[in-house]
């Protein structure tokens, strides 16, 4: 008998019950499915059985960790009822490209045509198997057998990627006949996968899926069009380059040729700035550039190369920081918790800033205010600004894109630009990269290099800027004039050398150790890149440091 630890009861339970069957007893007091155990603070998945004495914690649907164990668990799914519709041998490729809103947009080829018939019988196929409820099955197997295994699935991403393992064993799942490899755990069985739909989109197809505030609700499809085709561009540039997954980046570095990769790329996200630039002197009555996105997207960098661009054109810009408008400190509006809450609209005097905007527009002289974020008060320290004909105004802040921020500006005058990291890159066909980890790893490398933050205390506070994130930019990512993937194909193998250190530092009473655990695993799937042959007006430059910019 193992003597467990459960909501605050000790139960004691034969060694070898499957953690299913106690999670079936406790069901009933939640709301959402149970689809994970938390044991002396590691995840087990529940088809795991009880082996010692331990204390046991539930992940919910409702839960970061139980969302995407429930959206890898329907991806599979989706992936093995394509194989039963359409037979194996006719499946040459199904990648999983990106999330836009609640979905994840995947591509197909095969030699049977992708139509809206296939995908509606592949969506049935998959009601079905939720009706068998058949288990998610995990399995340790040597590394050359997975190597053969996949070569023979004709999954040449993952014959690639681990080709560069250190580990000597791979963990697979089987869903019936179906075997694949996952990064994460999985669901018990297909019985929990209950919401989902499958819909064609472009030239592919999205599977919807709940998201994690309401994991019960299947709402419509969330289409994000001009951020799904800023998105698509990016797939489509790695696929050119040859490096669309971690074995192709991997292979650029063992093989010498990541300095053309790097130059190349370098060099056409200099030419998006500039063809961003030319829109602007196009349009011709642009004095308000509002430059917004989320934590970590690079925005400081990149005011200074668009700055460098508009030059170009003889314009004369000036940087403005929206955070120069925080009204004091003490009438900051407070969120439901009584902190401060610097990220909502209110903190801002909108009206001031309108005001001053205004007069710049009319050919004024305004004195510009500063925002002393020790005394937490707006100061005037005499920084007055008069705009010529050739001025322009480069402002960054987190509501750039809501039109709120800047409604009594006249529409003409305005070009907002959106900017995020937006990954392009995959681990492999089936397992996507977050973008929100991409950024994690800037912030986290940028962070302890600026202010001394361990990695421990950027973990911690992630979840919070998020939340500001999924509040104040996403929802008006689609009022910009331009978007901007600041993302680069090699930036996680530079950061591999600067992260690794920070993480390990996290100890294993850390309520933030099993993220770090989760972090550096991800990291072992790189081959480390010498940050030196980084280039100095490089974006990855204002997170690893070196950079010409004072960033």
């Amino acid at each position: 008998m193992a003597l467990l630890k459960i909501l605050g009861n000790d139960r004691e339970y034969p060694v070898g019950t499957k953690y299913e069957d106690i999670v079936n007893e406790y069901q009933p007091d939640y709301d959402n499915s149970i689809i994970l155990v938390l044991e002396n603070g590691k995840i087990r998945e529940l088809f795991k059985t009880v082996y010692k004495d331990c204390t046991i914690e539930f992940i919910t649907l409702k839960d970061s960790i139980g969302h995407k164990t429930y959206a890898r668990s329907a991806l599979m799914m989706m992936l093995k009822s394509f194989e039963d519709v359409a037979g194996r041998e006719n499946v040459e490729e199904i990648k999983v490209e990106f999330v836009i809103g609640n979905g994840y947009y995947c591509s197909y080829k095969g030699k049977k045509p992708l139509d809206a018939k296939l995908i509606a019988d592949v969506k049935a196929r998959m009601d079905e198997v939720v009706k068998e409820n058949i288990p998610f099955e995990k399995k340790s197997i040597p590394l050359d057998e997975a190597i053969a295994l996949f070569s023979e699935r004709g999954f040449k991403d993952k014959e690639r990627l681990f080709k560069y393992r250190r580990s000597s064993t791979i963990n697979v799942y089987r869903l019936g006949q179906y075997v694949d490899y996952f990064y994460g755990c999985m669901a018990p069985s297909t019985g929990y996968i209950e919401w989902f739909d499958l819909i064609p989109y472009d030239d592919g197809f999205v599977l919807t899926i709940p998201n994690e505030k309401e994991p019960k609700v299947l709402k419509p499809f969330d289409e994000r069009r001009h951020l799904f085709e800023t998105l698509k561009a990016s797939t489509e540039l790695g696929e050119k380059l040859n490096v669309s997954t971690v074995g192709e980046l991997n292979d650029a570095i063992s093989n010498g040729e990541i300095n053309d990769l790097i130059l190349v790329q370098e060099a056409l996200q200099e030419r998006r700035i500039s063809e961003i630039a030319q829109d602007i002197i196009n349009r011709g009555t642009v004095k308000f550039i509002l430059i917004a996105g989320p934590s970590s997207s690079g925005k400081t960098s990149f005011s200074h190369r668009l700055s460098i661009q508009l030059r170009t054109y003889g314009l004369t810009p000036h940087p403005i920081a929206m955070d120069d408008y925080y009204v004091n400190r003490v009438d900051t509006p407070k969120d439901k918790d009584g902190n401060y809450d610097f990220e909502c609209l209110e903190a801002i005097d909108v009206k001031q800033f309108n005001g001053d905007m205004n007069k710049l527009l009319a050919g004024e002289r305004v004195e510009l205010p500063h925002y002393n974020f020790k005394t937490g008060k707006r100061e005037y320290n005499g920084h007055f600004l008069q705009l010529d004909k050739d001025d322009i105004l480069v402002i960054e802040g987190i509501h750039g894109l809501n039109d709120r921020m800047s409604e009594f500006i006249p529409g003409d005058s305005k070009y907002k630009i959106y900017i995020s990291a937006l990954t392009s890159i995959n681990i492999d066909e089936h397992n996507r990269i977050p973008t929100t980890d991409g950024r994690l790893f800037r912030r986290m490398v940028r962070d302890a290099r600026t202010r001394g933050t361990s990695a421990q205390n950027t973990i911690r506070m992630w979840p919070s800027v998020r939340r500001g994130e999924e509040e104040n930019i996403f929802p008006f990512q689609e009022n910009a004039d331009a978007m901007f993937n600041s993302i680069l194909l090699y930036e996680l193998a530079a950061f591999k050398t600067y992260a690794e250190p920070l993480l390990f530092q996290i100890t294993k009473d850390s309520p933030e150790y099993y993220e770090a655990k989760r972090l550096l695993k991800f990291l072992e799937y790189f081959v480390a890149l010498d940050p030196k042959i980084v280039p100095i007006n490089s974006l990855c430059r204002e997170f690893i440091g070196g950079s010409i910019f004072p960033v």
